[in-house]
């Protein structure tokens, strides 16, 4: 699989140059002229540990939450701090780990971030089935979120059990979110899971919509090296059928295809934290992508405390692109939402797309994976399935590596990938 990606990156960047991940450190970060800047914030405390969950998560405690919550908002104000005055964002999203188990201070947290940021467009917040209650939507929708994701997995028991997952209490759900309503309600699935055919989807995201959902995200499997998890993911061609065959049903019942894996009831209905030209990240593990740098924090909850007491952010890793490595990465997440515009491009970079990766556009266009109208450039169901395809590789030659290292060492001097 490395190789693929390695073979996809030389061409792309015209250069063998790896992406070179470096323990390198900034206490000021340049995004004050980022344009179209999103924000994420990272919960990483989980009631239990899913062994298939590959995202930065260790087993709640009050304490330990508090007081990682405490340096959170003074990381917030850290960076925060760096401009005179606020700056607009487009959106916040607090990701985990299982938000809800800060649920009683997220709007101490989000009021650090008023105090330096203007929210444009919402609000999203990631919920355990466990925590859609009343009382907890209630305490979310006091603080001001418009936007909630639930990540049931899968409504049927033979799945919930492969992936040590306790059943949904459906009744509950339903009667939970009738109650407290939310602009986006949506609801995370996984496919490519064996024994898991058209049917299974289907009936998931028939019953996700009928309990109340107006977005949902149907995430393939991936059998990280690090997981605990045993669990298989099915071939390619099984894998192909499946995401084809769901795409058709949404589309058939006039859902709207928002991204590679997501759809909605309507165009109000937005849920995702990924397509964002720049995004400042806080808390362990975050990421933060500006105009000519990445740069992710320690995944230690621990060593993410030591750095706010000393006054430092706590960045593990630094990434500085060149031209064309920072293109890959704008087409790569762009492209997520199945469409590329041109011009937006060139807006970006003072280049033109066709200039800079024209011999590509007319390759995929040639081989039926995008239709081009105007200075947009879609994907078609081939394209957004290969898409998908290399996404997995990509997954497993690059974040597999990267988290992996960063979940046995804080500081790694490098990577390369």
């Amino acid at each position: 699989m490395s190789i693929i990606t390695d073979l996809t990156r030389m061409w792309l960047t015209r250069s063998a140059k790896p992406f070179l991940f470096q323990n390198e450190y900034d206490q000021q970060l340049p995004f004050s002229q980022c344009e179209g800047l999103g924000l994420y914030v990272h919960i990483p405390f989980c009631r239990e540990l899913c062994g298939f969950c590959p995202y930065c998560k260790v087993q709640y405690d009050r304490a330990a939450c508090d007081r990682y919550l405490d340096r959170l908002i003074r990381e917030i104000h850290l960076v925060g701090g760096q401009l005179p005055g606020r700056k607009r964002v487009t959106s916040l999203y607090f990701g985990g780990g299982t938000p809800a188990l800060a649920a009683g201070r997220l709007k101490e947290v989000m009021e650090a971030i008023e105090a330096h940021f203007i929210i444009t467009e919402g609000v999203g917040v990631e919920l355990h089935p466990e925590d859609v209650v009343p009382s907890v939507l209630r305490i979310l929708r006091d603080a001001g979120v418009p936007r909630i994701s639930i990540g049931v997995q899968s409504f049927q028991r033979k799945f919930q059990g492969l992936l040590g997952r306790r059943p949904v209490d459906l009744p509950a759900l339903r009667e939970a979110l009738s109650q407290v309503h939310f602009e986006t309600v949506s609801m995370d699935f996984i496919f490519a899971l064996p024994g898991q055919d058209l049917e299974d989807l289907e009936m998931d995201l028939e019953t996700a919509f009928q309990a109340g959902a107006n977005h949902v995200a149907i995430y393939p499997f991936i059998d990280f090296t690090f997981t605990s998890s045993t669990v298989q993911a099915m071939g390619k061609g099984e894998k192909r059928a499946l995401l084809d065959g769901i795409t058709r049903w949404c589309l058939d019942r006039g859902y709207i295809r928002s991204s590679v894996w997501t759809f909605a009831k309507d165009q109000d209905a937005v849920y995702s934290s990924m397509t964002r030209d720049h995004f400042l990240g806080f808390g362990c593990s975050a990421a933060t992508l500006l105009r000519d740098q990445f740069k992710i924090n320690t995944f230690s909850v621990e060593e993410y405390c030591r750095r706010i007491d000393e006054g430092k952010l706590p960045t593990s890793l630094t990434l500085r692109f060149s031209l064309r490595q920072r293109m890959v990465y704008y087409l790569f997440w762009t492209a997520y939402s199945t469409e590329v515009d041109a011009g937006a491009f060139e807006q970006f970079f003072g280049v033109p797309l066709k200039k800079m990766y024209g011999m590509e556009l007319r390759l995929a266009q040639w081989m039926g994976l995008v239709t081009r109208r105007d200075e947009r450039y879609s994907m078609t169901l081939k394209g957004a399935f290969y898409y998908h395809y290399y996404e997995n590789f990509y997954t497993l030659a690059y974040i597999d590596k990267m988290w992996g290292v960063l979940r046995n060492e804080a500081f790694p001097e490098k990577i390369e990938l």
